[in-house]
């Protein structure tokens, strides 16, 4: 079945992101900094795969015993997850560096992280970007038929326990990107002739893929087999590794959508939407834990996720400082700016979520 196609309202009678871009594009000038990333970022982004490849290399090159091992791979998976937030997923944006070599250096870690650049791009960058938690166009909020994130999708009688199955399911994301999820969409994505940027030669991507995927195998699997690990050794160490960066991005990426707080609107029949591309990502976006550096530093922004949809082309070293521009802005034109104080605050009511969105919509 053809998607319906979704257009966003032109009409923006208030002007607001007019004016919201105006204001952030004046503090960069009057302060004389670029929009790209600067040296913060650039240590972030050592300490990031230091985190990473750091314990790999520990693993690979000292008898550890069985405990130290494991909180080896736990390591390497905060690593993982660290790596793709902070330097793939600005570099991947265009926003790492200003120089388009380096962000495609950078943005080319996510074929160690077990995915694929032109597989993220599209998710990401085009469907997620463009149609914020809009059912059957936002991936992001299509778990299959095993969770529910979307009061506009089909419930089933399993979702009444989702609020207590859900959290542990988080931690397979990156294990599906490994093994199913890059073939499926790779070929779905050239079969629909999406892309971001220039669309790629079939064959192109699919050695692309497929090399990127020998890549991480080798890393991951065969190096560690072939310096004296048991088959069983690596696939537990695979498995945890995984389940850690899993969860911890799984968590990150809903507690800015799947809340009380956002909307999950839907076109009408003709396919158009209510509101403007900005202010539907107001609507559809969440912010957590604003004020907590440790949160901010790990997370590589994404606990601003308002700013990241609104200016995804800034990289997130700069959104706490743009923050006050959106939020002032927002409260003057009388729109949403959601945000949550405290991450712990923020994952309650994700879970409160859950539980809604797990009850049967027949009997409410």
């Amino acid at each position: 079945m053809t998607k319906q196609t979704v257009t966003f309202s032109r009409i923006d009678s208030a002007k607001f992101f007019k004016t919201l871009n105006k204001r952030v594009n004046n503090y960069f000038k009057e302060n004389n900094i670029k929009k790209t990333g600067n040296w913060k970022l650039y240590i972030k982004a050592i300490v990031m795969f230091t985190l990473l490849l750091g314990p790999l290399a520990l693993l690979l090159s000292v008898d550890l015993p069985a405990w130290l091992l494991i909180i080896c791979v736990m390591i390497i998976g905060v690593g993982m997850a660290g790596v793709g937030m902070n330097v793939m997923h600005d570099a991947n944006h265009g926003s790492f560096s200003s120089k388009k070599w380096v962000n495609r250096l950078m943005g080319s870690s996510i074929h160690i992280l077990a995915g694929n650049d032109y597989n993220w791009k599209v998710q990401h960058n085009v469907l997620h970007h463009t149609y914020t938690n809009i059912e059957g166009h936002d991936e992001d909020i299509d778990a299959g038929r095993i969770i529910r994130f979307s009061k506009h999708s089909k419930w089933l009688k399993i979702h009444q326990y989702q609020k207590y199955y859900a959290f542990l399911l988080y931690g397979l994301l990156t294990v599906n990107w490994a093994i199913t999820t890059d073939f499926k969409q790779t070929y779905n994505y050239l079969k629909r002739k999406l892309s971001y940027g220039d669309f790629p030669k079939p064959a192109t991507q699919w050695t692309k893929l497929i090399i990127g995927k020998i890549l991480y195998y080798a890393i991951w699997v065969v190096l560690p087999l072939s310096l004296g690990y048991t088959w069983w050794q690596v696939l537990i160490g695979f498995l945890i590794m995984h389940y850690t960066a899993g969860i911890i991005l799984s968590v990150v990426f809903q507690l800015a959508h799947v809340m009380p707080n956002t909307d999950m609107p839907i076109p009408d029949e003709n396919g158009n939407m209510k509101n403007t591309w900005a202010i539907h990502q107001l609507f559809t976006t969440s912010n957590f834990s604003p004020k907590n550096w440790l949160v901010e530093f790990y997370t590589g922004g994404l606990n601003r996720q308002v700013e990241h949809h609104l200016f995804a082309h800034i990289s997130h070293v700069h959104y706490k400082h743009i923050a006050k521009i959106v939020k002032e802005t927002a409260h003057e034109f009388s729109l949403p700016y959601n945000e949550y104080k405290t991450m712990w605050k923020a994952i309650s009511e994700h879970y409160n979520q859950l539980k809604v969105l797990g009850q049967n919509p027949n009997l409410a």
